[in-house]
């Protein structure tokens, strides 16, 4: 069966080759833009890109260091401002200039970023599990495995290691969707093993605190003032706090909420409920 996407490369601005999945879809409608947390990749995306592939354009972007992107040269670099830069090299590069943009914890603040910067161009935004406020909780935890790289020699043992480090964030996970995340996460590698797919130097910036996000990310919140919105939040997430998400309603009361019960940081994307609303959100500009 042929793969529902086409494997297509950028070049960042200071010259790295970059991947992103481009689904095919409408050509009269903006585009959907999916830009992934941290440590994640294109895949993280696939089972919400399908759905609605078709109907719409998926862009889905994979970071430098992460996936098929090329490797950083510059280990500070690897920080939301540059990917930002990055992304809108893409943007360019695809003569886009006016999009939907869906992201994911450090994809959320991608997309505040670019608000910050012209948000007439954001026909809507689905921000997941992310606000403008980080619960130093959720930090701390990120910081105990991000860049730590182990390697296995089964997918059973890739599962087994993923549910044992996230599994106080997703209690009713079961091993077959512990499967379906490793493969998300991890790649096979030219020996064989099975390790996380991205550079592991992405922890060095990271654990610089001023580094994760800029001062203040609330005047790049509230540049969506005039742009529909939805914001998820896992039930039981360490880095969106319910008074966070309080605040953000209060500030920009046209946004939609939409809390996953029982699941942490961060939403798959793939609930129902999760699928829903974001068929909610697009069906209001389409």
């Amino acid at each position: 069966m042929d793969q529902p996407y086409s494997d297509r490369f950028w070049t960042s601005p200071d010259g790295l080759k970059l991947h992103f999945r481009d689904y095919a879809g409408r050509d009269d409608r903006p585009p959907v833009l999916c830009m992934h947390g941290l440590t994640r990749n294109s895949r993280d995306f696939a089972p919400l890109a399908e759905h609605l592939a078709g109907e719409w354009r998926v862009i889905v972007p994979e970071m430098r260091g992460r996936g098929e992107s090329e490797y950083a040269k510059d280990i500070s670099t690897y920080n939301p401002l540059t990917y930002v830069a990055d992304v809108e090299a893409l943007l360019a590069e695809e003569g886009i200039d006016r999009f939907i943009a869906i992201g994911t914890s450090m994809g959320g603040l991608m997309t505040m970023l670019l608000a910050a910067k012209d948000a007439s161009r954001l026909v809507a935004v689905a921000l997941n599990d992310i606000g403008p406020e980080l619960d130093p909780t959720g930090l701390e935890r990120i910081t105990t495995y991000v860049g730590h790289g182990r390697s296995f020699p089964t997918w059973m043992h890739a599962a087994r290691a993923s549910q044992e480090l996230h599994g106080e964030c997703f209690p009713d996970y079961t091993i077959e969707r512990w499967l379906e995340i490793a493969k998300r996460l991890m790649v096979v590698g030219q020996n064989g093993r099975i390790s996380l797919d991205y550079d592991m130097a992405i922890a060095e910036p990271f654990k610089q605190p001023e580094n994760v996000t800029p001062i203040d990310m609330w005047p790049a919140f509230e540049a969506l003032r005039d742009t529909p919105l939805l914001v998820l939040r896992g039930g039981i997430s360490d880095l969106l706090s319910q008074s966070s998400l309080d605040e953000m309603k209060r500030r920009l009361p046209h946004m939609e909420t939409l809390t996953i019960p029982n699941i942490g940081h961060a939403p798959a994307l793939d609930e129902p409920e999760s699928l829903a609303a974001i068929d909610r959100l697009l069906a209001g500009v389409a």
